[in-house]
């Protein structure tokens, strides 16, 4: 398997990927995916994306640009997280669930399987707190 692997976008600009060491899954430049996060082969990671540790994210899935993943986080296979969703500690997201841009999924939420979350959408409750759970200030 290749460390790094180039495509071309639909604007004719190319992307260079690298591999991530635990996994083999496709990082963009500019991406941060902790050491202990898990991405598979076939998943891609997009630039801004930040992964916490110990989350999982499985074949097929794709987050977006600027998309924070916290700590012991799943994404099952065949995920899209659109741009700049916010998946709090905890929460697992169900193979061939579509969620839209701008999503923020709650500490410990569910999303199910095959799930349609509109743009915008707040995914369970969010708990007041004086820092974040995704690692980084709130």
């Amino acid at each position: 398997m290749a460390a790094k692997v180039e495509y071309e976008d639909d604007d004719g600009r190319v992307v260079r990927y690298v591999r991530h060491g635990n996994g083999g899954g496709l990082v963009a430049p500019g991406a941060l995916v902790h050491e202990g996060a898990s991405i598979a082969p076939t998943a891609y990671v997009e630039a801004g994306a930040r992964v916490g540790d110990r989350s999982r994210v499985a074949d097929g899935s794709w987050l977006d640009e600027d998309v924070l993943v916290g700590r012991d986080v799943v994404v099952d296979r065949n995920v899209h997280l659109g741009p700049r969703t916010r998946v709090h500690d905890a929460a697992r997201i169900g193979a061939g669930a579509r969620v839209g841009a701008d999503v923020v999924v709650a500490r410990g939420a569910r999303v199910v399987a095959d799930a349609i979350v509109p743009d915008g959408a707040v995914v369970g409750s969010l708990r007041r707190s004086t820092r974040s759970d995704l690692g980084i200030a709130a």
